[in-house]
């Protein structure tokens, strides 16, 4: 068992609603010290609720919580001390330069631009050719940049970033986990939200969100080495009623659009056809409902398709 001071970030039951809508239906998480955690699941999946609260920004309906150890309601002011926080929407001040910006936030902590330079440097010298341009004139990219650098100016201790790469590009986004990764070198606790599964590999740990539930939490290669099922990815050359058939195969558990292909879930439990047995059921079946250009081979799951499986529990 973990020592409550080894543990950043813990929540217990905490539920939101706002008036009808219920936005987190008591979940709890515990995430220890120097771990870079993510929260993944699509929009409107309670992702920035949970974010707020912990960020001491909204209150809680149920539910305690801690960061850093003090109470995201008594404590409150500590933590807003303590904690770095980059909320999905650009939110700097558009006119104002990038260095008028971060002196500000260094200047709202008490601190200087100098005095933790060494925290931000890798991230500032990117954009520090353009330190007199204003923020509202910076590429998505740029600005990515800059939130970070005003989130981490002051040293927290622990990191909030709200899908801080919707919207920018691949390259960009890939830039962004290198800069989180070499961040938590430094023993920074990081909390990272994302609506793409693509991102939950490069978390040390994930917790599958959807309306306002947890699905699961463990590390990315624990929740793929509890796929159940047997995954077919499956192309023709109609691949809307391809989507249609294989939904309607009395073999088929669940069956997704991913990319060019269908993913399709096999229960292994319900059938005792091997693999090769199960791919020749398949295409004689979709042979019969008249498909041409079959492809169907085996594949190993993704997140995705866990995700896609346990949310339809």
């Amino acid at each position: 068992m973990q020592n409550q001071t080894d543990i950043a970030v813990s929540c217990t039951n905490i539920s939101k609603h706002y008036k009808e809508v219920q936005a987190l239906k008591r979940v709890s998480l515990s995430i220890p010290r120097g771990e870079l955690f993510g929260i993944i699941g699509p929009d409107g999946a309670g992702k920035t609720s949970l974010f707020r609260i912990l960020t001491t920004l909204i209150l809680a309906n149920e539910g305690s919580a801690t960061v850093d150890g003090f109470d995201v309601v008594k404590d409150y002011p500590a933590i807003r001390n303590r904690v770095g926080y980059m909320p999905g929407r650009f939110s700097l001040y558009q006119d104002l330069t990038v260095e008028e910006n971060l002196t500000f936030f260094a200047t709202v902590f008490n601190t200087t631009i100098a005095e933790n330079y060494d925290l931000i440097k890798d991230i500032y010298q990117q954009i520090e050719p353009f330190k007199d341009r204003r923020a509202g004139k910076l590429s998505g990219g740029m600005k990515q940049k800059l939130a970070l650098s005003c989130a981490l100016i002051h040293r927290p201790s622990v990191l909030f970033l709200d899908e801080p790469t919707t919207g920018v590009d691949p390259v960009s986004r890939k830039e962004f986990w290198n800069m989180l990764k070499n961040l938590q070198k430094q023993n920074i606790t990081i909390v990272v939200s994302t609506p793409y599964m693509d991102e939950a590999s490069l978390c040390d740990r994930i917790a599958l969100i959807q309306n306002g539930e947890f699905l699961t939490i463990d590390s990315p290669q624990g929740i793929i080495a509890n796929y159940p099922n047997t995954l077919l990815a499956v192309e023709s050359a109609d691949m809307h009623q391809l989507l249609h058939d294989l939904r309607q195969n009395k073999l088929t558990k669940n069956c997704f659009a991913f990319g060019n292909e269908h993913h399709v879930a096999i229960n292994k439990s319900d059938t005792t056809l091997s693999l090769d047995q199960l791919i020749k059921e398949t295409d004689n079946y979709l042979q019969e409902k008249g498909h041409k250009q079959l492809t169907i081979k085996a594949i190993n799951p993704t997140v995705e398709d866990c995700f896609m499986l346990l949310s339809q529990k």
